[in-house]
């Protein structure tokens, strides 16, 4: 079949399985190009590793490590005449290449919230790895059951206490206009929490400690955003904002618990970037369009894989120490918050019209990062050849 992009709303429903793996080896080649570095963990595990910032958390360990990695994902996988998620095919690419460097790698396809995934991955860290020195946990999902109680939680992205209009822009129309959004009622506030938390990591570093997985001094890292205050009515100060700052008290919660093994626990707040899951907020990938625009121009831009190879290489590793904000946080969003930035931002900002959009931002370059997410606009892939999309896996059905 011939793979073409077919988006709906802010998901693009096919993947382009050489397109994902040509991104992938692109990733890889980025970080072979800065080197390897010091002190980095050698056996990590990564849940939510196969898109995104836990994508190139797992890309960064391997190649700039040598780090045996097990990834933990629920991706779709293809069948004939269907494409699967381009999570699988990332994850697929990724083992590939892994394995032709010599390094280990498996990965878990299933519901990482499940007991029953926590168990099957414990299983296989104490058959192959024995512990593991580093876990990182970068899951972003709309919904989540409690394996406790059997509950399905559902998160919103919606302000708290009061309705919030803001511009938003339609990225595949190009049209700007303004949103208003109703505030959360007090049971979507806490659902949004139990999705988008802290409690799912603190279940799975509870679960790796009983079973004697995690190596003394281990470290865990779960990713986070704040952003300008543009956007914080529908970010930072809504709903999402407060399952973030669950996340941050899980973090405190985890170092202490951490102690005893001379283990750390943090919080990483990251840039904002085109993703799966910042293509779903509101007002958000107008803020991107603009921000992508200005950073390009200082030459400060970063994608995923570069803020993750400086996070290791500037925070993490490598000698370096963490750098940690008033609250705690390591701060890696610090090109992204430069004043200079920030400014700019706030005087494109209120200009923004459907005419004027492609001046004054980088919606082109917000489109071609999106797609990109899905394996297309890949330099040397040839979109117009027949492609199988069956691509094997050793990682399971979803």
């Amino acid at each position: 079949m011939i793979i073409k992009p077919k988006v709906r709303g802010f998901i693009c429903i096919t993947a382009h399985p050489q397109g994902c793996a040509a991104n992938v080896a692109s990733q890889i080649g980025y970080v072979k190009s800065k080197g390897l570095l010091d002190a980095m963990p050698r056996r990590v595990l990564v849940i939510g590793a196969s898109t995104g910032y836990g994508l190139a958390s797992r890309i960064v360990a391997a190649f700039a490590g040598n780090a045996g990695t097990i990834g933990v994902f629920f991706e779709k996988p293809p069948e004939e005449g269907r494409t699967g998620s381009a999570g699988w095919y990332n994850s697929a690419a990724f083992e590939a290449e892994a394995h032709a460097a010599g390094l280990y790698a498996r990965s878990v396809n299933g519901d990482a919230f499940s007991d029953t995934i926590k168990r099957q991955v414990i299983d296989r860290i104490k058959a192959d790895l024995g512990q593991v020195d580093a876990v990182i946990y970068s899951l972003a999902s709309p919904r989540r059951t409690d394996p406790r109680n059997g509950e399905t939680y559902k998160s919103v992205l919606k302000p708290i206490g009061a309705s919030y209009t803001a511009k938003t822009v339609d990225t595949d129309k190009g049209i700007v206009s303004d949103i208003t959004i109703e505030p959360a009622t007090d049971l979507e506030i806490r659902e949004t929490t139990a999705v988008m938390g802290g409690e799912d990591w603190e279940m799975w570093i509870d679960a790796l400690a009983a079973a004697g997985v995690l190596a003394p001094g281990a470290t865990t890292v779960s990713y986070s955003y704040i952003g300008p205050k543009v956007t914080w009515a529908i970010y930072r100060n809504g709903t999402i904002g407060r399952a973030k700052e669950n996340l941050e008290a899980a973090a405190a919660s985890i170092a202490h618990k951490l102690a005893p093994l001379g283990g750390r626990a943090y919080v990483s707040i990251n840039k904002a970037l085109v993703t799966q899951a910042s293509s779903a907020i509101p007002v958000v990938p107008l803020y991107i369009s603009a921000l992508y625009r200005l950073m390009k121009e200082k030459g400060i831009h970063e994608g995923c894989i570069e803020q993750i190879q400086r996070l290791f290489a500037q925070r993490l590793c490598n000698g370096a120490s963490p750098q940690l904000d008033v609250e705690g946080r390591i701060r890696i969003d610090d090109l992204e918050m430069r004043p200079d930035i920030q400014e700019a931002v706030e005087k494109i900002w209120p200009a923004v019209t459907t005419e004027n959009l492609e001046s004054l931002t980088d919606i082109a370059g917000y489109r071609k990062e999106f797609l990109r997410l899905f394996g297309f606009g890949l330099e040397g892939v040839d979109y117009e050849a027949e492609t199988n999309p069956v691509v094997p896996a050793g990682f399971g059905g979803g």
